[in-house]
């Protein structure tokens, strides 16, 4: 890493990408945001990036999934260690898309298992009406 520059301090200042990822908590092991980041899964800006050694700085918009879910977040100061999850989550502003709905919440039918009688086929077929209907 360079030395920062003592007149534009913030502009300066930058750390790895796989390192930020581990540090901000979002990846276990640096090891695994390093395999994320080499396998082409990560955008900074929009760019897809495929080198661990990408630089990020404040301001930086990172794209990644993790688990199911998409994340997006915006880089909003550099870590000196790895620290604890407060300080952790103050490293970002999340700006992730909120979550699909739940089945139960979209009106879908409820799964039924095993052998069904009378009265679980009309719950079933109860349960499929949406609130209006």
């Amino acid at each position: 890493m360079t030395r920062p520059d003592p007149d534009n301090a913030d502009a300066a200042v930058s750390l790895r990408l796989d390192k930020w990822l581990w540090q901000a908590r979002f990846f276990k092991t640096r090891g695994r945001a390093a395999e994320v980041v080499g396998g082409g899964h990560v955008r900074v800006n929009a760019r897809p990036v495929s080198k661990p050694s990408q630089a990020v700085r404040v301001g930086d918009t990172l794209t990644f999934a993790q688990g199911r879910a998409i994340r997006v977040v915006r880089v909003v100061g550099i870590p000196v260690r790895r620290g604890p999850a407060t300080e952790a989550q103050a490293l970002y502003d999340d700006l992730s898309p909120p979550p699909p709905p739940a089945a139960a919440e979209t009106g879908a039918p409820t799964p039924v298992v095993g052998r069904v009688d009378r009265k679980e086929r009309r719950a079933a077929r109860l349960s499929k009406r949406g609130p209006l209907e």
